[in-house]
């Protein structure tokens, strides 16, 4: 057999992705396409067609074609059997047989393509050896984020350290009697201490990245990863390069975009006062209830960026009943907190400091109290004739909050294609390569409290565990925030702007 190309085209001969695997010019490609709708005999059930010179095996795929051209002495079955293959392959990675679709995962299947025939001749593989022929992992990836991560947490480290060495320092100006620097609490030293235990990472400008990298370890085992030639070292380079070019890099951390925690745009209009109360949930339920574990951690960031504002107070409303622990920053008057839930400074003459972000309150609230879980995930995998009938739905258990992107990530098993989708609130997404379904809801609320997805597909019910779920919510779970913005003199409000967020670290049903 010699198969000269293989093409997805539309029923007037419009070729959507072709894969030559000869030497053809494009115009000639072109050309036998348009000429095969042309050849078929209306009324007739025959499976090719054929011409003076080449041979056309086709398949009807909805509204289109999978075409394989090949040359007439070519083994009229070994086409029919390449062609069955070809077909399988298409809706593996597309959901839906639309030029769109095709158009959009053309890369996709041009490799799989090539997976299946070299040089004009059949590779003896079958669906699952495609599959794993084509998920690729690049171990100089690995590497790579592997380094930056290393030099983030050295980073961080040495940021820690200096900021231990000024904080020691002012201790020994105070001891030798010298002039203290003002608001040392709240400089770099202090705003370390504050944030270290909480969800904020530090707003400190990291010094710069320390030369050497130390050589990650390999994983033990075999691997069926692609092997890249590039150094590590090199893709820095590469990186260092861009930065130069004024290209915005953004840091790896190691997961895909899918598993990232998301995050709300900062308000466009900020004012000389601003606020930010940041809440981030970690939890672990049981797949048969229960929860193991769930903590939640909060901070009120406070910005001034206009000095005529730097002596204020601010006015916290607190209204929640969940048991919280709350804990001011050390240069706020404790007893003024707790006598009339104001934050303001120790010593009212002193300004807060300006064009820093400072963490002035913080809560934390760790509990195993079922009652208290904001969005309840029930997946329920039942065995069937033909692998397992998936019913999976969420309830959300507390009205106040407004969850938006929300996505509800079920692990399904690879190498069997696909699963059927049954009754659907929301969108869903089948992510073949890491064989993950996505069940995407955009917004759930007390009007949109419930919903359900169920699915079919081969497979075991452990298959289908753990469940992970991520959003992101412009309401916080805690009833605290900040109501009003003072001077210190006068009692006068101060204008001010603020953003809430709520978001994820792990949520996961296990």
């Amino acid at each position: 057999m010699v198969l000269l190309a293989a093409a997805v085209c539309t029923k007037a001969g419009k070729a959507i992705v072709s894969r030559q695997f000869v030497e053809m010019t494009r115009t000639r490609i072109e050309g036998l396409l348009a000429a095969f709708p042309k050849l078929m005999n209306t009324g007739k059930q025959h499976t090719f067609v054929e011409t003076d010179s080449v041979r056309y095996v086709y398949q009807p795929l909805e509204k289109l074609y999978m075409v394989l051209i090949t040359t007439k002495n070519s083994n009229i079955l070994e086409d029919l059997e390449t062609l069955r293959l070809f077909s399988r392959v298409i809706p593996e990675y597309c959901r839906v047989l639309e030029e769109s679709e095709i158009s959009e995962h053309c890369f996709d299947l041009i490799f799989a393509f090539d997976e299946i025939v070299a040089l004009g001749y059949r590779e003896n593989v079958n669906l699952a050896q495609i599959r794993t022929f084509t998920e690729m992992e690049s171990h100089e990836e690995k590497v790579f984020r592997a380094v930056r991560e290393t030099q983030e947490r050295e980073a961080k480290a040495e940021m820690r350290r200096k900021a231990k060495e000024l904080q020691q320092a002012r201790k020994d100006a105070e001891r030798s009697g010298k002039k203290v620097p003002a608001f040392g609490g709240f400089g770099s030293g202090g705003m370390t201490s504050v944030s270290s235990g909480s969800i904020i990472t530090d707003t400190i400008v990291e010094p710069e990245k320390p030369k050497m990298t130390p050589t990650p370890v390999r994983a033990s085992g075999s691997s069926k990863a692609l092997k890249l030639g590039a150094k590590g070292k090199e893709v820095d380079n590469f990186v260092d390069k861009l930065k130069s070019e004024g290209e915005t890099i953004m840091p790896s951390s190691g997961k895909r975009g899918s598993e990232i925690s998301k995050a709300l745009p900062p308000p466009v209009n900020m004012e000389g006062v601003h606020l930010r109360v940041e809440e981030k949930i970690s939890l672990t339920c049981g797949r048969d209830g229960g929860l193991q574990n769930m903590e939640l951690l909060g901070l009120v960031t406070l910005r001034v960026t206009d000095d005529k504002n730097g002596r204020i107070r601010l006015i916290i409303n607190n209204n929640d009943n969940k048991g919280l622990q709350l804990q001011t920053h050390p240069n706020v008057d404790k007893k003024l907190f707790t006598a009339e839930s104001v934050i303001g400074l120790k010593n009212p003459e002193k300004s807060f400091p300006l064009n820093n972000d400072v963490g002035v309150l913080k809560w934390r609230l760790q509990t195993t109290d079922e009652s208290l879980i904001p969005l309840t995930i029930n997946c329920w995998p039942s065995e069937s004739a033909t692998g397992c009938d998936v019913n999976i739905e969420y309830e959300l258990q507390e009205d106040s909050l407004e969850l938006n992107d929300v996505v509800i990530s079920i692990p399904v098993p690879s190498g069997v294609g696909a699963p059927v989708i049954g009754d659907l609130d929301g969108e869903y997404k089948h992510d073949s390569r890491r064989n993950i379904l996505e069940w995407c809801l955009p917004v759930i609320d007390a009007n949109n409290k419930t919903g359900s997805l169920e699915f079919s597909i081969a497979g075991q019910p452990n298959d289908f565990f753990p469940v992970n779920v991520s959003f992101v919510s412009k309401r916080n779970y805690c009833d605290i925030q900040v109501t009003k913005v003072t001077h210190v003199d006068g009692d006068s409000s101060v204008r001010y702007s603020s953003e809430t967020s709520f978001t994820v670290d792990k949520y996961e049903i296990l």
